[in-house]
């Protein structure tokens, strides 16, 4: 340990993360301790850590974070979640932004103050290239004063701001390329809640737990688009078709565009939706190039409507990961087993039931015929507290079946995940 040089010495303190665990291992010795100041590139300050920061008053636990970071001289990642800890005062805060912002590359800030601080105002033009904000407000953005010329990461969760706001605060930052919103208050001064973002260089966008009239989002490098807990009367992408994985997670739209070039698409998890089949294939049908398809708890607009395996084989020849979930509803299966096509390049197939019956171990094995090459077999399963007589001996059956079934494909791995 003696022979390591003091910068190895400041990458080991940097892994430990935890501000109480660095503090702690500095006290090693002399050369560690000068790593601690001298070589520290990452802090921790997290309320779950340690439960003494909770015990602590907003004053004393404002000194010991102001000493812990004072004596480092080129932290590039800061972390301050502090959910349970009370108001902090702005001075505080202020100073250790303004002593870590020149050589800051991440920050994560989940802080209360008294008043609000304004992060764009303190950490803009600077190096920074991951941000995380949340419970905070974000008012008055103006790009080119409060601009992020290497931000590549931008999160808000739970962060008030007006749309104008968010629209401006995406321009301030030219070469982002990864955006999440999470639970955001965005303020609106119209009746109607519309949201327009434009960005040249996002990659990837994860929206959760936002109601809007409209959004629109205009990025022509977007590989990766994910909404989850939405509520949204319209959503549009416009792009030049370089969408590779698009998911739905329990979302209400009424009108959904992700445009007409999918070509490039790669993965679809479609999951807790009510969808339009026929207009939603329409949207997919090219998307020669998908590997992965999952369609889960879904609810189908008209009750007449299904998807069968043949559409699937045929319209996605490289579909290597395919999940489906059984829904039989009216004498009516969703998931119908029509036609003939293989689907030879499946190697995995995950299936599941909300609502199990006889008719399950059928689909199973109509499944299983048609994936000659799988490998993998995934059964999902919902097992309630209470079951009558009749749905153990269902269950019971089913458990039978497999076993007999799985005889005829000893080169498939199964797996049970039952919730």
């Amino acid at each position: 340990m003696e022979d390591l040089p003091v910068e190895v010495v400041g990458n080991i303190l940097s892994r430990l993360g935890a501000a109480r665990d660095v503090v702690i291992a500095s006290a090693i010795c002399r050369k560690w301790r000068e790593a601690y100041r001298k070589h520290l590139h990452t802090l921790s300050f997290n309320s779950t850590d340690w439960t003494v920061y909770r015990d602590l008053t907003p004053s004393r636990l404002e000194i010991l974070i102001t000493r812990t970071i004072f004596q480092t001289t080129g932290l590039q990642g800061l972390s301050i979640l502090m959910d349970d800890v009370d108001v902090f005062s702005a001075s505080a805060v202020i100073a250790w932004l303004m002593y870590t912002r020149e050589t800051l590359r991440r920050l994560i800030y989940n802080v209360r103050t008294t008043p609000n601080v304004n992060i764009l105002e303190i950490c803009g033009r600077q190096k920074l290239e991951s941000l995380l904000l949340a419970h905070n407000s974000i008012t008055g953005v103006e790009p080119n004063f409060q601009r992020f010329p290497c931000l590549k990461s931008l999160s808000l969760s739970c962060v008030s701001i007006s749309a104008l706001d968010l629209s401006l605060l995406l321009t301030a930052c030219p070469k982002i390329e990864t955006l999440e919103l999470v639970d955001p208050e965005i303020a609106m001064s119209d009746a109607q809640v519309t949201v327009e973002l434009t960005s040249p260089t996002l990659k990837s966008i994860y929206v959760e737990g936002i109601s809007l009239d409209k959004f629109i989002l205009e990025a022509d490098s977007i590989e990766c688009l994910h909404l989850k807990d939405c509520a949204l009367e319209i959503f549009e992408l416009i792009g030049k078709g370089t969408l590779k994985h698009f998911k739905i997670d329990d979302v209400s739209v009424l009108h959904l565009d992700i445009g007409e070039i999918v070509e490039n698409l790669e993965i679809v998890d479609i999951s807790n939706f009510t969808i339009i089949w026929p207009k939603f294939y329409q949207m997919i049908s090219r998307s020669s190039k998908l590997q992965r398809l999952r369609l889960w708890d879904m609810v189908f607009d008209e009750e007449d409507e299904i998807v069968d395996l043949e559409t699937i084989a045929v319209c996605f020849p490289q579909l290597s990961h395919l999940s489906l979930s059984y829904d039989l509803r009216d004498g009516v299966l969703h998931y119908g087993l029509q036609g003939s096509s293989h689907l030879v390049n499946v190697t995995v197939l995950e299936i599941g039931w909300i609502v199990i019956n006889d008719l399950f171990s059928h689909w199973v094995e109509g499944l299983l015929e048609r994936c000659p090459n799988l490998k993998k077999l995934v059964i999902h399963g919902i097992i309630s507290e209470a079951k009558s007589h009749d749905e153990c001996q269902i269950l019971a059956r089913f458990t039978s079946s497999i076993v007999q079934l799985m005889r005829k494909y000893l080169h498939v791995e199964v797996q049970f995940e039952y919730q």
